[in-house]
């Protein structure tokens, strides 16, 4: 197909860009920051030269416009709750005092004051802070940050465009405030928040702002009527504002649906939609709405959270469709390349062909601007460029990595049975407390412990060659043991190994696996400071031999105690790595699922009485639209079932979610079938087990008792208050300890006491459980 130049000529821009630097700069400036060895000034001056790097890369990859405000010392929606000034009351002293480390504490907390709660940003493994807000919040402009870094970027001679999180997305992202009713509704506050968006961006024009860009991905989530019209008034009021740039409102991660028409009507300059995965519904939408007559289109058609290279072929002929739906189409991204890792160039162990089927955010930004030249001179200006493109898809579908006809074939034998435990929970339970012999609220973590500096030196050494395998399994050992020591020491009931020997609770696995792909260099943010790398799952998906269990049978030969296999589940495994999209994920999912099933059979057949199978992202990618969410958990409750459901009754089978709205999946995780789930709910304060008990979950389960991401530690009669709110709402002999998440991100000397203090409470009201004449409900 020839693609016709268009009218005028196509601008190229991104909506957002990895903020850490080559060599995650920023996560190490600004952990230097919290332990004293990097200043406020040299943190700042890191940051700076990081957006400049940034902004005159993407200038000088041909973007037209280049994002700014999208750079955070954190999260981005932390820094809309300082620019709209609604600082929660118990950290307001600390922001006053100090901005930064004020700002600090809202995210990470201190000993005294609890932080913001975090979760999920929509469907990715991004982790935003969410906003507190009541009836007696006051909104006051506060656009320092994001005025300064626009005049940063004008000063170099470039054309920034601000971009913020939209006033309805940031009200429908917050929750209650403590104290606060549950049934308080945030939006209630437009009205009083709209002024100082008005505020924001008269300051934003003045200091030279030509658009603004504000977010909404909320809004391609099922929406009520209410929340539409609150839409609605919301940009009818900004956009007829005497005083303000021009306004590009974007949406990404789905299709729009209803709310397409109201933005499409609105007084405002220009829309940014998403036209890849599900959100190619856009195009249809939006050519009955009338199209953008008048108005700038902005078009994603470059995956922004995938690795794939693109199709630069079908883009054209997207993009071709939509030239006559709006009064100009710009190309970009379809949301922030803040999902994907910076460049595909610092890889050095992938075979150069298969790295060719990969584009990171540079080679996404090329792509972008080889799209907008091509919709602008057509496609005979980028013949060759479509030629090598052409080859490399070819090459990737016809390549050997990708089909393994023996997997397929075991895949495809699967049978219902297969996926079904052989007996009920009822029977199941009383097998495992008498092979196990455990106390009522046991008590257990969740995986992992502190890396030590020792391990990653370590660790460090094996890969440069300094140290030889023997003695970097050694100090595996040593680590081993310490933690087992100390789990018994403190009186832990389920201990852990603590995965000494893992890099990443998702790499780990797929190093082990074939059909995946490692990377060296490709970090993602994932919250705050840490970065994970996910590797890419390319192919056909088998276990060549055992992952896990000559290290959980090393743990369990130094203790009496139950020793608890770890593995990450199939849908994590999905979620956390780059999927591939040449075939359904329920495929994938079946595939991995197999995978982790020898190595369930091989743990339990090694003596190992006690299972985690963990699945934190099985929320996180539960669809944005609930017309989507039933095919979708009915295939990922089928994978989790097909690896767990081969063992038996005694064998007692745990599974592990965090930092997610529990809420919406309280039926799937009934599915799941498994014995004990342990989940988030410190910050929280206890919300989930709420949730459960309201669902009528019928089995064990461990809502988390201490914040694993923040620095401070629970207190005893922290720790006991929470566990007192999850007996309001689950009886005794179902509830277990635990903290909220792994302990890797934390020190030894926090871990330590916050664990000494979960089993003293635990220990507390076990001596008043014993005392009660009544015994705890069956």
């Amino acid at each position: 197909m020839t693609t016709k130049p268009a009218s005028a000529a196509a601008r190229a821009t991104v909506y957002g860009y990895p903020r850490q630097g080559q060599n995650r700069e920023l996560k190490k400036a600004v952990e230097g920051y919290w332990k004293g060895r990097v200043t406020a000034d040299a943190l700042r001056a890191t940051a700076a030269g990081l957006r400049r790097a940034n902004w005159r890369e993407l200038a000088g990859a041909g973007l037209h416009e280049v994002p700014v405000g999208d750079f955070s010392y954190y999260d981005h929606v932390l820094d809309t709750t300082v620019m709209v000034g609604a600082i929660p009351e118990r950290h307001r002293a600390a922001v006053e005092a100090d901005a930064l480390d004020g700002y600090f504490a809202m995210a990470r907390g201190t000993q005294d004051v609890a932080p913001l709660e975090m979760t999920k940003w929509f469907d990715t493994n991004y982790h935003y802070l969410v906003p507190e807000l009541g009836p007696d919040t006051r909104f006051t402009a506060d656009p320092g940050k994001q005025v300064a870094e626009l005049r940063e970027a004008l000063a170099l001679g470039l054309t920034p465009r601000p971009v913020l999180v939209g006033p309805v997305t940031y009200l429908l992202l917050a929750k209650p405030a403590p104290g606060v009713a549950a049934d308080f509704d945030p939006l209630t506050l437009l009205d009083r928040l709209l002024p100082v968006y008005a505020e924001v961006l008269a300051d934003l024009r003045a200091a030279g702002a030509p658009w603004v860009q504000l977010d909404e991905p909320a809004l391609v989530q099922d929406r009520t009527p209410a929340e539409l019209a609150a839409t609605e008034r919301a940009y009818r009021h900004l956009g007829t504002l005497a005083d303000r740039p021009a306004l590009l409102v974007a949406s990404y991660f789905d299709r729009l649906g209803d709310a397409l028409p109201l933005l499409a009507k609105a007084p405002v300059e220009g829309l940014a939609l998403d036209f890849t995965g599900a959100a190619t519904a856009n195009l249809d939408a939006l050519a009955a709405a009338g199209g953008l007559p008048g108005k700038r289109l902005v078009a994603g058609v470059v995956n922004g959270r995938n690795v794939w290279v693109n199709d630069l072929a079908k883009s054209l002929a997207t993009l071709g469709t939509l030239l006559g739906l709006a009064d100009r189409v710009d190309v970009a991204a379809s949301c922030s390349l803040l999902h994907v890792p910076l460049d595909t160039g610092a890889e050095r162990d992938i075979d150069p062909q298969v790295l060719r089927w990969l584009a990171f955010a540079r080679q996404k930004t090329a792509e972008v601007v080889t799209l907008a030249k091509g919709l602008s001179h057509g496609t005979g200006a980028l013949s060759a460029e479509l030629a090598a493109n052409r080859a490399d898809l070819a090459s990737r579908a016809g390549s050997a990595l990708t089909r393994d006809p023996a997997v397929r074939a075991r895949a495809a034998a699967v049978t219902d049975a297969d996926t079904r435990r052989s007996r009920p929970y009822s029977e199941r339970a009383a097998a495992q407390r008498a092979h196990l012999g455990l106390p009522l609220l046991p008590t257990t973590t969740i995986g992992s412990f502190p890396q030590t500096t020792a391990l990653r030196t370590a660790r460090a050494d094996l890969r440069t060659g300094r140290t030889d395998t023997a003695g970097y399994e050694d100090r595996v050992k040593a680590e081993i043991q310490e933690v087992i020591s100390f789990q018994e020491k403190t009186g832990l009931d389920v201990l852990v190994h603590g995965e000494a020997e893992r890099n990443d609770m998702v790499q780990y696995f797929a190093e082990q696996l074939t059909g995946y792909l490692a990377t060296q260099h490709g970090w993602v943010q994932s919250y705050g400071t840490r970065y994970v790398r996910p590797p890419v799952l390319a192919g056909d998906i088998s276990r060549p031999g055992p992952m896990t269990v000559r290290w959980t049978t090393y743990a369990q030969s130094l203790t009496a105690r139950p020793v608890k296999g770890m593995l990450t589940g199939p849908v994590t495994m999905l979620a956390w790595s780059f999927v591939r999209d040449d075939q359904p994920p329920a495929d994938t999912a079946r595939q991995v699922a197999l995978a982790l099933r020898d190595e369930v059979d091989d743990l339990e057949a090694a003596g190992t009485s006690v299972i985690q199978v963990d699945e934190p992202a099985l929320r996180e990618t539960l669809p944005l639209r609930t017309a989507d969410h039933p095919a979708y958990l009915a295939w990922a409750t089928e994978a989790f079932r097909l690896t767990t459901g081969g063992v038996r009754n005694r064998t007692q089978i745990h599974t592990h979610m965090c930092y997610a709205e529990f809420g919406d999946i309280v039926r799937a995780i009934d599915d799941l079938d498994a014995d004990v789930i342990s989940l988030e709910a410190a910050r929280s304060h206890m919300q989930v087990a709420r949730e459960l008990a309201a669902h009528g979950y019928p089995r064990e389960a461990g809502p988390g008792v201490y914040d694993i991401h923040s620095p401070r530690v629970p207190s005893h009669e922290e720790a006991t208050a929470l566990l007192r709110k999850g007996l309001e709402a689950l009886p005794a002999d179902r509830l277990w300890v635990n903290p909220d998440c792994g302990l890797k991100t934390r020190a030894w000397p926090e871990t330590r006491a916050a664990l000494e203090n979960l089993v003293r409470a635990a220990r507390t009201l076990r001596t008043q459980l014993a005392t009660r004449t009544t015994p705890p409900t069956p």
